[in-house]
């Protein structure tokens, strides 16, 4: 398939794609006519690399990971190493932190808002969230 119907069986730009393949997560051949073309398989690739990038790695890291997984299961290869599944848990790890304070910070905004709506009507909808702010 060509780079524009992979974009939209993806939802990811020809730009995006276009940087994978130059960051070395995805691959493609070329026509005499020099378009690329992808094989089915890179539909599954795409979409890993989407939720690889979403779970907070970088384009290095994923371009470790990549090699050691099945794109239509995700299992694992017999080229995974222990570094790697290392880093993986270390990431996991940081993912964690980062969860844990964007709860305490909501924890501190719910306490605010408490603080803050005391004897005032509470908004029902985000309708009524957009015409307090107007207000």
């Amino acid at each position: 398939m060509r780079i524009g119907e992979l974009a939209r069986r993806t939802g990811v730009s020809e730009r995006s794609l276009r940087y994978y393949e130059q960051q070395g997560l995805l691959t493609s051949t070329r026509t005499p006519g020099g378009h690329r073309e992808y094989p089915e398989s890179a539909v599954d690739r795409v979409i890993r690399i989407q939720e690889l990038f979403a779970a907070g790695l970088c384009s290095k890291k994923i371009a470790q990971l990549l090699p050691c997984m099945r794109d239509s299961d995700g299992g694992p290869s017999e080229i995974a190493t222990p570094r790697l599944v290392a880093d993986l848990i270390e990431e996991r790890a940081r993912i964690d932190r980062m969860i844990n304070d964007l709860l305490r910070s909501r924890e501190v905004l719910d306490e605010v808002i408490a603080a803050a709506s005391r004897g005032l009507p509470r908004p029902d909808s985000e309708a009524d969230v957009e015409a307090a702010r107007e207000s």
